[in-house]
């Protein structure tokens, strides 16, 4: 079984009705969307969503184990992604996200969420392929910006072209990244491939192929825009 399968097993796991919650989150085109009865408060939900996480992290981790995935990759630790002032994060994403991404769906994902996506093929449904095109003929590369802090997180094509970084995107269902296409100052690899800034936003996964570490990515994860660093 492949580890995108594995994925897609721990998500089916965690919203399946043994979990005896009324939250459930969708992997889909409406990503996240959840079904609770009329009746329920916020105390609930929270605790809810608590057991529903913490049950998807245990299959994850029951699969995956902690792993120590080679350089350059830098590895991190689980303090990274502790309760913050907004979820995982200090602060909510940005409000004019690039490519037309969308802010709701950004926001749940960066930061209240360790192992749910935007739907596969997302990253096609936004500007971005064409407005990704118009910049690279323009500056040979492609900077993504985290979507909560602004700070650069990933710099593609390297090592290839852009037809070929588009392709490999196209043919796993998200943004593919290469090690050398990372900013390792501000990116962090978990051990089980959860891929993290250093400031508490949820990317994506490290899964490895024959090529080498490949870090599947949330593209409304890193559709920030760039901020000055004070």
């Amino acid at each position: 079984m492949t580890r995108n399968s594995l994925l897609f097993l721990a998500s089916a796991l965690s919203t399946s009705p043994q979990t005896g919650s009324a939250f459930a989150f969708a992997v889909g085109k409406n990503s996240f969307n959840s079904s609770t009865s009329a009746g329920i408060n916020a105390a609930s939900a929270a605790t809810a969503k608590k057991s529903l996480t913490s049950r998807s992290m245990s299959v994850l981790d029951s699969f995956f184990g902690k792993k120590q995935f080679d350089a350059p990759c830098v590895m991190g630790d689980e303090s990274i992604m502790s309760p913050k002032a907004h979820g995982t994060s200090e602060t909510p994403v940005q409000k004019n996200l690039r490519w037309n991404c969308d802010y709701d769906t950004a926001d749940r994902i960066c930061n209240f969420n360790r192992h749910y996506a935007e739907y596969a093929g997302y990253w096609t449904s936004t500007t971005f392929v064409e407005e990704a095109r118009e910049q690279h003929a323009k500056e040979g590369q492609i900077t993504f910006y985290d979507s909560n802090t602004g700070k650069p997180l990933f710099i593609a094509p390297k090592g290839r072209d852009l037809e070929s970084f588009l392709k490999e995107s196209a043919s796993h269902g998200w943004p593919s990244f290469r090690d050398e296409e990372v900013v390792w100052e501000n990116v962090r690899c978990l051990g089980d491939g959860e891929a993290v800034s250093v400031d508490g936003t949820h990317l994506g996964h490290n899964l490895p192929d024959g090529k080498g570490n490949r870090y599947c990515i949330n593209l409304v994860s890193v559709a920030g825009n760039p901020v000055e660093e004070k």
